[in-house]
């Protein structure tokens, strides 16, 4: 009711209380000296010390006492001295009074209260806005410096590789050229460094993802999966049913760390030797869920969050999704973010 009250207009919080007096003044006239009414007349002094101010419920104890002991001389009811229906509006003007300080001090500390609340409130959103933002800009420090390493990766040492490759390739066919033995070698030589290039290369896409198109995070994931299974020697299959699009590059990247961390904790802290990555839309958004045949979660798990699950966190709250991290029936971690 109190809230409700608030939202009515100044007006109403004058004309009520007073209709309240002048109804229990009516009442109070009716029932005459055996029945007392006096208490009722709170109903209009009450809610005009609270919603308008003390002076007005202070006005209105006036008259509410006023009224009182005016109805009973109306009446014509007989005071053994004049002093007494004086003394009796007294008594009630006092105790209506002593009522109107009371909520008049009850109405200040409740302000105040709400004042510190909305002081407290307004200080703790701008501290988790700047750790929000701080957050961010680790993630984005983070995210240039291993765009800048892939870049690298890419413009130099791969570069490099290549014409490395091409000159064993030069000197491979001279040797074989003159029937050299040594030239098997030569071509194995050529064949490490070409190795070496294609791992150069898929770092590179692992460090420097690009979107190609709106479906790009199924390829992504797709090539994610296969390079988990070259290099690590980890069962990785992606599944992906129905085609996904999604237009934003900045969400396909997020989801792509995700799903980069959530592998890397299900066999760094896992042990785990099968992953699979799930991508599908359901009718209450878009779903990605890694599921891993590791050791699981600890149960139950520790107040201390690792910093992988604080980021995959972080980066799910910047898409504005839902992170769920649990065991498996059958063991193992389930990782699942849903994003609208």
């Amino acid at each position: 009711m109190l809230p409700w009250l608030q939202k009515c207009p100044p007006w109403f919080h004058r004309v009520i209380p007073l209709l309240l007096v002048f109804v229990v003044g009516v009442l109070d006239f009716y029932t005459g000296t055996e029945i007392s009414v006096s208490s009722l007349y709170l109903l209009g002094i009450a809610p005009a010390t609270w919603f308008v101010s003390e002076r007005y419920g202070m006005l209105l104890s006036l008259l509410s006492a006023s009224v009182t002991n005016v109805g009973d001389l109306v009446v014509g009811t007989r005071f053994s001295s004049p002093v007494i229906p004086a003394w009796n509006t007294l008594v009630l003007l006092v105790f209506y009074l002593v009522v109107v300080r009371a909520l008049s001090a009850l109405r200040s500390l409740y302000l105040q209260l709400e004042e510190r609340i909305l002081l407290r409130t307004a200080a703790l959103n701008a501290e988790i806005a700047a750790r929000t933002q701080l957050e961010q800009e680790l993630l984005d420090i983070s995210e240039r410096e291993q765009q800048r390493i892939g870049h690298d990766l890419h413009d130099s040492i791969s570069q490099h590789l290549t014409g490395t490759a091409l000159a064993g390739e030069v000197l491979a066919q001279k040797l074989e050229a003159k029937a050299i033995p040594e030239s098997a070698a030569a071509r194995r030589i050529v064949s490490l460094v070409e190795d070496g290039i294609a791992m150069t290369r898929s770092l590179t896409r692992e460090l420097a993802p690009m979107p190609a198109s709106a479906t790009g995070l199924m390829e992504m994931l797709q090539e994610l999966a296969a390079t988990v299974t070259e290099r690590l020697h980890v069962h990785c299959r992606f599944v992906c049913d129905a085609p996904v699009s999604i237009r934003d590059p900045a969400i396909t990247l997020h989801l792509y760390r995700i799903t980069q961390e959530a592998i890397n904790n299900a066999i760094r802290h896992g042990q785990a030797r099968s992953i699979s990555l799930l991508l599908e839309k359901t009718e209450t958004g878009t779903v990605l869920e890694v599921t891993d045949d590791g050791s699981g979660l600890p149960d139950p798990l520790p107040e201390k969050r690792g910093m992988g699950l604080r980021i995959m966190n972080h980066r799910t709250t910047m898409i504005h999704g839902t992170l769920n991290v649990r065991r498996g029936a059958a063991g193992g971690t389930i990782v699942t973010c849903i994003f609208p």
